[in-house]
């Protein structure tokens, strides 16, 4: 006999099932994650805490016609189950395979792509203002984290859906959680509301009567409960001076209930917000013991739950760890996450600095500006959030940061790609931000030796600098007792080649600096020969290191983990114009090495590299065709060729 899960290949499947059947189901779910999960890695923990209210929203509504945003939307692993994705889903955050988020070119089902917090809200109420426009009667429904009411986007959101739409349901999806425990006012203000014995009482004889009863005195008695209850708790909830109806807490794991919940809800003529409380990681004890950890993870035991062995230390970790001795040194120096002390590894900060900790949860814009008021008076703020989130905060960067000169360092975790998570969280865009930034230092440490350099060094800055990191494990260098600071500016020559001019200069940032000496060997094998620079800086650019190499008439290489355009490869090219070479009869060609003007899809890194072109022998292949030319071009009785030429077949 085929389980239930085998059965379900569209919605309309699911809504064949018996209410009675759909218990089973879920477990059915639960373990197929479990299973699943435990050979591609993915969001487990978000996923477990979602199923019955996913089962229940699509037994009660109609998508795609109905339209439902999840917010991050890592917990939509069982929405793809639901809606024909089931026998891909093995495929998950593989190589061609299903995105770990909602993607709205995989499925018409996914209303809303998202990877990152805060959009549900917003983009639910856009969704229902066009509804309106079109006189259309579908549902929009938003669901949303207690996580993303730490956001600011989600309160612009809420300011606004009372005022613009008729009818929008708002489902607050309540486990405590976002990756790490929630923080703030706005976490408390949940926690009262769930723990109150005279509300929780006042809402039990609600839900048994809307279980129980149906039609307009159901509707009359409910409200009249909650508002008894809202008015002995609180004179005025927070939701309701919003103009929304609130209704709950209730369980999100009793399906019967959400069905009924909904199915009244659905009549409704006005936005209504659902406050569901949830357990992540329900039904896997290992996820319930480690929340952090499963939140997202690779590939684990399904029956212990424990991941491979741990290799070696990671860049999140070496910063970590850099941050507690340089604390140690300073009094000055603070620590600030935006709800990611675990993947910022800063949980590990916290137990040293209690005191110079911050969590301010999934508010980057808050972040730096807070950061900007620590550092007016004397404090050395370090604020460490990924690349992909501190976009976010660029006004900020710009305006209170950068514009007052502020000794902000900005650790941005996760730049470059971001292989499995995809376009959503890859850090390819942070160099092209942030080096027009009048005031800002912009650096890539090689290895983690070199980040604890780059650290100690911002912290000697009087104004502004980001230092951006790769996610993974570190290149295993010995690192020295202390570190040190710096020349601000400067490259490090890493390697000479086999006389005083170089065939080929190849530049290399950050992490990419050992394809480069990879690259350099197969040139070398070729007869040429090459120089080798570590760039260290992105801003300001070792201008003198290039002229040195531009003069010799050599083809200069740039390789970087970021997009092209705005990128370290266009600073290069930006450099080498200032230079007036023209006035030196000097061509210089460029071959520019990084990712294309597109978003990169999700997939392993070393494939993704290779699919596009962001590799050692790839390299080699570009700047091998260039030399029969480069070579011909410089022959006593030929004609120069025009720079401007060579940038061209180079770029």
């Amino acid at each position: 006999m085929a389980s239930y899960l085998e059965t379900i290949n569209s919605a309309e499947d699911l809504k064949r099932l018996k209410v009675s059947e759909l218990d089973e189901l879920a477990e059915e779910i639960r373990e197929y994650l479990i299973q699943n999960l435990s050979r591609t890695g993915g969001h487990l923990g978000p996923n477990l805490g979602v199923v019955e209210l996913t089962i229940a929203l699509h037994r009660v509504f109609q998508t795609p016609t109905d339209k439902i945003t999840m917010d991050v939307s890592h917990q939509a692993y069982v929405h793809k189950l639901l809606t024909g994705r089931r026998e891909r889903f093995p495929t998950i955050r593989q190589p061609g395979g299903l995105n770990g988020f909602m993607l709205r070119t995989e499925s018409e089902h996914d209303a809303f792509g998202a990877g990152h917090a805060g959009t549900a809200l917003s983009s639910a109420l856009g969704m229902a203002v066009a509804r309106d426009l079109q006189g259309g009667s579908n549902h929009v429904i938003a669901v949303a984290g207690d996580a993303a009411f730490t956001n600011g986007i989600s309160y612009e959101a809420l300011n606004n859906i009372a005022a613009q739409t008729r009818r929008m349901i708002v489902i607050l999806n309540d486990n405590e959680w976002s990756i790490d425990r929630n923080v703030g006012a706005i976490a408390n203000y949940f926690h009262r509301i769930v723990t109150n014995e005279h509300y929780k009482h006042l809402h039990d004889s609600a839900a048994k009567l809307l279980q129980r009863l149906g039609g307009k005195a159901v509707r009359n008695v409910a409200r009249k409960a909650e508002e008894a209850a809202k008015g002995l708790l609180w004179p005025s909830m927070i939701f309701e001076e919003f103009g929304l109806t609130y209704y709950g807490p209730i369980d999100g794991h009793n399906i019967p209930l959400l069905i009924e919940t909904l199915e009244f809800l659905k009549r409704e003529d006005r936005p209504v917000l659902l406050h569901v409380l949830t357990q992540k990681g329900k039904g896997y004890q290992p996820a319930l013991d480690k929340q952090k950890k499963f939140h997202g993870l690779g590939p684990y035991d399904p029956e212990t739950g424990e991941t491979k062995p741990a290799g070696q230390m990671t860049y999140s970790e070496v910063f970590a760890q850099t941050l507690v001795y340089l604390a140690n040194e300073d009094e000055r120096v603070v620590a600030i996450t935006a709800a990611m002390p675990n993947g910022t590894a800063l949980d590990l900060f916290r137990p040293h600095h209690p005191k110079r900790y911050f969590d301010v949860g999934i508010a980057e814009e808050h972040a730096v500006i807070f950061a900007a008021g620590l550092a007016t008076q004397g404090v050395r703020p370090v604020c460490a959030i990924y690349s992909t989130f501190l976009q976010r905060a660029f006004d900020p960067i710009v305006h209170d940061v950068c514009l007052q000169k502020l000794p902000v360092v900005f650790c941005m975790d996760r730049a470059g790609l971001s292989g499995d998570d995809g376009p959503t969280h890859h850090g390819l865009f942070d160099i092209a931000y942030l080096r027009g930034i009048p005031e800002m230092v912009v650096m890539a440490p090689k290895d983690e030796d070199e980040l604890a350099d780059m650290m100690k060094t911002a912290l000697t800055l009087e104004g502004p600098s980001a230092i951006r990191y790769p996610r993974g494990v570190v290149e295993g260098v010995e690192r020295k007792s202390r570190a040190e600071a710096l020349p601000v500016g400067r490259a490090e020559l890493i390697h000479a080649g086999s006389s005083a001019r170089a065939d080929v200069a190849i530049f290399a940032l950050g992490p990419m600096v050992g394809m480069a000496m990879e690259a350099a060997e197969k040139l070398e094998s070729a007869g040429l020969t090459v120089a080798v620079v570590n760039a260290r800086f992105v801003k300001p650019l070792d201008k003198e290191m290039v002229r040195k190499f531009a003069a010799q008439g050599a083809v200069i290489v740039t390789m970087e983990d970021h997009v092209l355009m705005g990128g370290f490869g266009a600073a290069m090219l930006e450099a080498l114009d200032e230079m007036k070479l023209d006035e030196m009869k000097l061509s210089v060609p460029v071959v520019r090495v990084g990712w294309p003007d597109e978003f990169i899809e999700h997939g392993k890194v070393d494939q993704l590299r290779r699919k596009y072109g962001l590799t050692a022998e790839a390299t080699v292949e570009r700047v091998l065709a260039l030399i029969p030319a480069r070579r011909t071009a410089q022959e006593p009785d030929a004609e120069p060729r025009p720079r401007t030429t060579m940038r061209r077949m180079a770029g």
